[in-house]
């Protein structure tokens, strides 16, 4: 755990290594005030949020509760917020989640729950808030309160403009917290449009707070909030004011703070202890990279003053030897052998002409490719994909889960129908098929699980673009892979924890083929976390298979959600304008994911465009560095080089 202060955060910030470590110190904190009002014998009052945030929070509580016998005879609790209009028994509210997380497992008493009522009819919700408001006050207070951030800065529903004395009110949501929500309504015309909120001015009254942020989504809000300006805009900024505030950032959501993007500014005050630098290469690459474009001048162009006025002056003299030439040349050296059209090696460079008239490889690879998702593969490196299978290598695509979810049901309807009518000519049960997903699609409420007909072609729609996708990029039928993996299989968007069967699958396949590269997703802010528990099942098992595989290389790809920071990138595949479409044309080939997918997330754009921006963006980023003007780049990090950094 890092725990600094410095100049640049208005807010005191806690940073550990993971989220689980975070999750379970801020559990022993309320455990601990908990226990101090027991000990007191007065009620402990607490204030809870909902989402993705606080639930490994409140497993934690749970397991202190059955295995150290925490008791929360004493707990008062107050929710946050609800959406409304919602039924309490729906799987979307909050209510339901609540007890669904902790209530239902431990030994509070039910009067002494408290959540906003999303079924209340209009007319009843100014008293209801009045009332709330009152409660909270009759009970003592907040004595902690603990919050999420949203992709916006608000805090419970504190949509931006929020004034810092509001109350306890019905607010109309915004419409990206409402795409934001989307993943759990599977859509966002499912998601309420409204939503009873503490206030702002109730929250700040909590004599504790903390809010916590967790994933590389919140890295940009977080230090926007953290290191910003007090603003309406952000609500969340106004915890700066507030005298006993903190921030919980586990590495990956931190690493948009000056203590990460420019350590070197700290400790030009001064400020060193935990953020002493070491100045190698790693850092050298990050600060003359952060400096280049900081000052706006190509790496070979960057001059001494531009240290100097810029914090760098100590790497200068401890890796240029007081030369910022040798600085820039080591640096430029470097990020250039990183670029390279031969994804697996084996470029063909005897002769000048060889590299234009000998296609191929000369030393085949056998290579992985996980994708998270029936699409991850071609949207983050479809092109690489082409590359690694033009060149002769052998290339096995293994699709890690169904993605049965993220197909609407008029597409499943439509694909039964085409059964239907085909089985007219084949012979067949289309017709009987057809209505038994006609019927699931008609009894099923929003947001309720797929009958296991309607799931089934889901999953078959999935799998048969993902196999065309993959055909068009070269890869060979017999090496497309489908694993089904169980913890995924929960039809709904919480899924499973992951457990040793999926472990088992992930490692008999690797052994299987005996690759000499692994390709995985490191785009870990997909809406659900299904990419991180895919990610966490490889993980699990590369140690168990690294004596038979001796040579393995571990590289992750982006593109879907975010890109890699540069100076960790280990691989850079440029693309021609050839090489981009072809690539947009794999990704076409999903269908169901075409024009409006089922889960967006908070980015309107379809998932073709953000894959051509984000390789685009980083090959302006290379060229402003002093390097060809690339058309595209898809870029990689070696799985080695971030267990180094610690952010794995």
């Amino acid at each position: 755990m890092i725990n600094t202060t410095n100049p640049y955060e208005k807010i005191p910030v806690k940073v550990f290594n993971n989220q689980r470590c975070a999750s379970v110190w801020i559990a022993g904190e309320i455990a601990q005030i908990i226990k101090q009002k027991q000990a007191q014998q007065l009620p402990c009052v607490l204030g809870l949020a909902t989402g993705s945030t606080p639930i490994q929070v409140y497993k934690e509580l749970v397991r202190l509760h059955k295995e150290e016998g925490l008791s929360f005879q004493n707990v008062i609790t107050f929710n946050l917020d609800e959406y409304f209009p919602i039924p309490k028994e729906s799987l979307h509210s909050y209510y339901h989640f609540m007890h669904e997380n902790l209530f239902n497992h431990v030994d509070i008493q039910k009067e002494n729950i408290h959540i906003p009522d999303g079924t209340l009819i209009r007319e009843q919700i100014e008293d209801f808030c009045q009332y709330y408001e009152n409660l909270i006050l009759e009970k003592g207070g907040l004595d902690f309160q603990l919050l999420g951030i949203g992709s916006t800065g608000h805090i419970g529903f504190n949509e931006p403009g929020s004034s810092v004395n509001s109350k306890t009110r019905l607010i109309t949501l915004d419409r990206k917290t409402r795409a934001d929500a989307s993943s759990s309504f599977y859509g966002i015309e499912n998601v309420p449009k409204y939503a009873i909120t503490m206030g702002i001015g109730t929250i700040l009254q909590a004599k504790k707070i903390i809010i916590a942020a967790f994933t590389e989504g919140k890295q940009k809000i977080a230090s926007t909030v953290i290191e910003g300006q007090l603003s309406s805009q952000y609500p969340a900024t106004f915890l700066q004011n507030h005298k006993n505030a903190l921030f919980v950032l586990e590495r990956a959501s931190a690493q948009g703070l000056t203590r990460y993007q420019a350590p070197w500014l700290l400790e030009a005050q001064g400020l060193k202890g935990e953020l002493q630098i070491k100045y190698d290469l790693s850092t050298a690459k990050k600060g003359v990279i952060w400096l280049s474009q900081k000052v706006g001048k190509p790496i070979l162009r960057l001059q001494q003053e531009d240290y100097e006025d810029n914090g760098l002056l100590e790497l200068i003299t401890q890796v240029g030897q007081g030369n910022c030439g040798i600085v820039n040349l080591t640096v430029f050296k470097e990020l250039s052998q990183i670029i390279t059209g031969w994804p697996a090696g084996g470029r063909p460079d005897k002769l000048p002409e060889s590299y234009f008239t000998q296609k191929k490889a000369i030393s085949k690879q056998k290579i992985i490719i996980f994708s998270p998702h029936p699409d991850d593969d071609v949207i983050c490196m479809g092109g690489t994909m082409k590359k690694l299978t033009n060149q002769g290598h052998e290339v096995h695509v293994v699709y890690m889960v169904s993605g049965n979810l993220a197909v609407f049901d008029f597409d499943a309807l439509r694909f039964a129908d085409v059964l239907k009518e085909t089985s007219k000519m084949i012979g067949g049960s289309g017709e009987e098929f057809y209505e038994k997903v006609k019927k699931q699609i008609k009894d099923k409420k929003p947001g309720e699980v797929d009958g296991p007909d309607l799931a089934y072609v889901k999953t078959i729609i999935r799998r048969t673009e993902a196999r065309s996708a993959a055909l068009c990029t070269g890869v060979e039928e017999q090496n497309i892979h489908f694993l089904d993996l169980p913890f995924y299989e929960t039809g709904k968007s919480q899924k499973k924890p992951l457990g040793e069967e999926d472990k088992k699958i992930v490692k008999d396949i690797i052994l299987k083929i005996q690759p000499e590269y692994i390709y995985a997703a490191g785009d870990l802010t997909d809406p659900h976390g299904t990419h991180r528990v895919c990610l966490e099942s490889i993980l699990a098992v590369l140690p168990q298979v690294k004596e038979q595989l001796p040579n393995l290389t571990t590289l992750l790809y982006r593109g879907a959600w975010q890109e890699w920071e540069l100076d960790k990138v280990t691989m850079a595949v440029p693309l021609s304008p050839d090489e981009l479409y072809e690539k947009r044309i794999a990704i076409f080939k999903h269908q169901s994911q075409k024009d409006r997918p089922m889960f967006p997330g908070s980015d309107s754009r379809e998932f073709w465009q953000r894959s051509e921006a984000r390789n685009k963006e980083t090959a302006r980023l290379f060229t402003n560095l002093g390097f060809v003007n690339y058309e595209a780049l898809e870029c990689f990090v070696s799985l080695d080089v971030l267990l180094v950094l610690g952010e794995l």
